[in-house]
């Protein structure tokens, strides 16, 4: 199962973390439905209220239903949301804020548990056959494996690197975990939970980063770059630095990452790269190596994320566009 998170920086969308996911409806009729967890990391209850939101691809993405998460006390804020991975073959849900994560019945919204964890929570991954969870901490040491069934903590794995970013790998050998306070790219074991190898230094902290599926090449922004790195998992080396050319790398209004956002195609042939800076995103051939820069599409805000519906015909915004991968 693949996730994707987008945070938005409009103000009728706010923060969005979404999952596409496939399911049934009574009929038998398959759907293919996008769950996004609001409020998001600012919190701001006025762009969606609390909850998770659930919209239908298919169908324009007509919003569907709102399925309840946290009470609110009145004259409180919510907890700012920092992730969210799902699971069709299990059929849940889990997000995540800065103290909690919890796990929802994706068809009937009902709450299967909800739990604390030391050091809060940040950007969770899924297995593939939904029953592992690798779940930061908030920026901190560790990452904490948690049994996707009960919420139990199985074990914990160090690398004192401002925990944060997570991918499973699709195959499900491993883990790619990432820090806001290191350079350098952990990868664990998914079998023994232990740090097996490392990728980098790259040239500063990483941020928002993605694998390829064979796990041989990760591609991750980097502090201080209008571009990307791109590093070799085998060798665990660095082997690209690749600038966006043609546009000034000038401030940002969030992350304080001038590319904070990116994303292969589900066919792999493609790479987008988000410009904060200049609203873009970029769009990279990755048939080649280095990747080669081809075109670029405007958006209408600052981007903090991008991503694909599982099928590759849609790109997400994190300013709330929806883009057509092939036209562009």
């Amino acid at each position: 199962m693949t996730w994707c998170i987008m945070q938005s920086m409009i103000p009728l969308l706010a923060l969005l973390l979404a999952a596409p996911l496939l399911a049934e409806q009574p009929s038998g009729k398959e759907q293919h439905l996008l769950y996004v967890a609001s409020p998001g990391i600012r919190n701001y209850e006025e762009h969606g209220g609390v909850g998770i939101l659930v919209f239908d691809i298919d169908n324009g993405y007509r919003f569907v239903r709102r399925i309840p998460t946290w009470e609110v006390p009145s004259g409180q804020k919510p907890e700012n949301v920092k992730g969210i991975a799902a699971s069709a073959r299990t059929g849940r849900v889990y997000v995540t804020t800065i103290n909690r994560m919890m796990a929802l019945d994706i068809v009937s919204g009902k709450k299967m548990w909800d739990r604390t964890y030391e050091g809060g929570c940040d950007r969770p991954a899924i297995s593939h056959d939904g029953k592992t969870l690798y779940v930061p901490q908030f920026e901190g040491p560790c990452w904490h494996v948690v049994d996707a069934g009960s919420g139990r903590v199985i074990t914990k794995i160090e690398t004192k690197s401002g925990s944060h970013n997570t991918v499973y790998a699709p195959d499900g050998s491993r883990v790619y975990m990432a820090g806001l306070k290191s350079p350098v790219l952990s990868i664990a074991d998914a079998k023994t939970h232990k740090v097996a190898g490392t990728v980098g230094p790259f040239a500063n902290f990483i941020r928002p980063f993605t694998v390829n599926g064979a796990n041989t090449l990760c591609f991750v922004n980097v502090n201080g770059l209008l571009g990307f790195e791109v590093g070799d998992v085998a060798t665990g080396k660095k082997l690209h630095r690749v600038e966006v050319q043609g546009y000034q790398q000038g401030p940002v209004t969030r992350h304080g990452c001038p590319s904070h956002g990116i994303a292969l195609t589900p066919d792999e042939q493609e790479l987008w790269v988000v410009d904060g800076a200049n609203y873009f995103v970029h769009i990279f051939d990755a048939t080649v190596m280095p990747p080669k820069q081809t075109t670029s599409i405007k958006l209408r805000d600052s981007p903090g994320w991008i991503s694909f519906s599982m099928d590759g015909r849609y790109a997400y915004s994190s300013t709330g566009e929806i883009i057509d991968a092939a036209s562009k």
